[in-house]
């Protein structure tokens, strides 16, 4: 028959909907106010720690509905918001939390059944628009940017006219270029020559400063580019770092332009404290371990002249050199990897020029002995005190590191000795965004509030609601049976968007809503050109069976066509648009694919069973 599936088609397309809509059902969930306690960098939160934290809320009187731990983050469950903020203010201060080891985030945890998680089912998140937060444009100063370069360059220029024994009345640099002042008017050109054969990303010009023979470098287009490109990176890597002191569940860091950085934070309202925490400062030092002394003795005031006590991650105490290896800012890159010689996690390290001397000097003397890796950061908190707000400040230093300098380091090496390729990571995290890697300017700040999220998300849903109605009763009063089953279809195209929008883990804003209201309005178009083809072919006299299977061939190029020119369109947006823009074309693209499957294939095989399978059918309710 002309109108009939096989067997193994109905199976899969069922089997299709069951697996999406078992995806879409964490939706249907209510959230929890939650604590959200996440360890930075190697510390653990053990079964001590949760029985602590636990024992503290309840003296309080804060009952906890439930406490989950995971390897990465514990998550105490509450029954109120005010339960929830008393609770935050009780762990931070808190003995077992403090100094920095971890981060206490204000959640809301989803009440998802315990064998939809086991599935890896998870609900949509809120964006700013409709939780309420804050929202932030930071510009980067590329100029600052750029002389830092330059600066590195200077460096490694003064490194290698030393070691050709070239001599210099001065090496100076700004944002534009590095102006090299030699003795002798002879050295100018070899000094020229030396310097395009060794930096290959210059421009290396003979000049003139006041009688005296000089050379002009710059970087070149392509390396200003690069420069310009990883301070933006590396920005966007250590703002997102930090937001985590913010406890957002799901922060929004982004690139925007060339220069900008767009932050979004929802679930916060504190705008001092989130501008406090995105403009902190970070770095590493790297020094080399006292092993002449006893760390614990050290503890009893008995410090070395020579040496200061540190903290590691465990609050074990470090005794160390006072002089200072190399600092993060000498820190091109770092990457985590595995050791190639015993197979275990390490982190990569690449050094500028100065700070490649520097490394090379002090490991050439001190192969075997243990080198320490220090984490500085200088945390800012407002407090309102009399009405006003009064910003304090304290400096948190700690040991992340201790490995043995096995061989004579110089520009690159590694840091081996890690528990786990999770420490590997996370310490190639701290290097590389432990600093900014340019300065930064909030030009732009707004917050939204939580009110106006719920009536966003009141609103966007009713007229997702209102608009469904509204084609269900039409679609059903005009083409009847046909109309009953396209209801359907729609019904599915529902679940079917929100099930690929909760797989993809997408954020759903209000332009993300009114791109699922148009694909309501958008879903039945297929099935009224395909229902009005049928009825021409009533009309022109074919049989009921010849008319359905005419109605969906016939009108499937059209559909086609259709669809594929506002899924191109979907594409130009998402690629071109930002933020909002790009939530719209991606829920757009989706009910674009979704409205297909339901409409054509769906559709047909609901009709299918309703007339084909070899019935005898006179008239078709349409």
């Amino acid at each position: 028959m002309i109108n009939q599936y096989p067997t193994w088609k109905y199976i899969a397309i069922l089997l299709l909907i069951i697996t999406l809509g078992l995806y879409a059902l964490p939706n249907l969930y209510d959230e929890d106010y939650a604590i959200q306690l996440s360890p930075n960098r190697s510390v653990k939160i053990t079964d001590e720690i949760k029985t602590k934290l636990e024992t503290a809320l309840q003296q309080a009187n804060i009952e906890i509905k439930a406490s989950e731990q995971y390897p990465e983050k514990l998550l105490l469950r509450l029954n109120s918001e005010q339960d929830q903020l008393k609770a935050v203010e009780i762990l931070k201060h808190h003995q077992e939390l403090g100094d920095g080891r971890y981060t206490i985030a204000l959640n809301l945890a989803p009440t998802t059944p315990a064998w939809l998680r086991s599935l890896n089912a998870e609900p949509m998140y809120l964006g700013l628009d409709l939780r309420g937060g804050v929202h932030f444009l930071l510009e980067v100063d590329m100029p600052a940017a750029i002389r830092q370069a330059y600066e590195s360059y200077a460096s490694d220029i003064r490194a290698l006219l030393k070691a050709q024994k070239i001599r210099y009345k001065q090496i100076k640099y700004d944002t534009n270029a590095i102006t090299i002042i030699l003795r002798k008017r002879e050295d100018r050109q070899s000094t020229l020559s030396l310097l395009e054969k060794q930096m290959t990303d210059v421009t290396v010009k003979e000049s003139e400063q006041d009688g005296k023979p000089a050379l002009i470098v710059k970087l070149s287009e392509s390396k200003q580019k690069e420069v310009k490109k990883f301070a933006l990176e590396q920005n966007i890597t250590t703002l997102r770092n930090r937001v985590n002191e913010l406890g957002v569940a799901e922060p929004v860091i982004q690139q925007q332009g060339e220069n900008r950085i767009v932050v979004q934070l929802p679930g916060i309202q504190d705008t001092a404290y989130a501008k406090s925490i995105l403009g902190a400062t970070a770095t590493l030092e790297f020094r080399l371990v006292d092993n002449q002394h006893d760390a614990y003795q050290a503890t009893q005031g008995k410090v070395p002249l020579n040496s200061k006590l540190y903290y590691d991650t465990d609050r074990r105490p470090v005794l160390l050199n006072k002089r200072v290896i190399v600092t993060g800012n000498q820190i091109i890159d770092a990457a985590s990897g595995i050791e190639s010689r015993s197979g275990t996690p390490a982190v990569f390290i690449t050094l500028n020029g100065s700070g490649a001397k520097k490394m090379s000097d002090i490991t050439a003397k001190n192969v075997g002995q243990p080198m320490a890796v220090v984490f500085i950061e200088k945390k800012t908190r407002t407090k309102i005190v009399d009405g006003k707000a009064v910003k304090t400040s304290r400096l948190v230093e700690e040991v992340i590191n201790v490995a043995t300098i096995r061989d004579h380091l110089s520009k690159r090496f590694q840091i081996s000795g890690l528990d786990s390729t999770r420490e590997a990571r996370n310490l190639a995290l701290l290097l590389r965004a432990g600093a900014l890697a340019a300065p930064i300017e909030i030009v732009e700040e707004r917050t939204v509030g939580p009110s106006l999220g719920q009536t966003n998300i009141d609103q966007g849903f009713l007229s997702v609601i209102l608009g469904f109605v509204l084609v269900l009763v039409f679609m059903a009063g005009y083409y009847r049976v046909f109309g009953l089953v396209a209801d359907l279809a729609l019904a599915v195209n529902l679940v079917l968007m929100v099930a690929i929008l909760s797989l993809l883990q997408a954020t759903l804003t209000l332009p993300g809503i009114a791109g699922i209201v148009l694909t309501v309005g958008m879903a039945v178009d297929a099935n009224v050109l395909i229902f009005e083809r049928i009825r021409e072919e009533l009309r022109n006299g074919n049989s009921p069976q010849a008319s359905i299977y005419a109605g969906y061939e016939k009108a499937l190029s059209t559909i086609t066509d259709a669809n594929i020119t506002t899924f191109i369109a979907a594409v130009v947006l998402f690629s071109f648009g930002t933020g909002p823009i790009k939530g719209f074309a991606v829920t757009l693209s989706i009910g674009i694919a979704t409205s297909m499957f339901t409409a054509i294939i769906g559709t047909r095989a609901v009709v299918n069973l309703i007339y084909g399978h070899r019935r005898v059918v006179k008239k078709l309710a349409i």
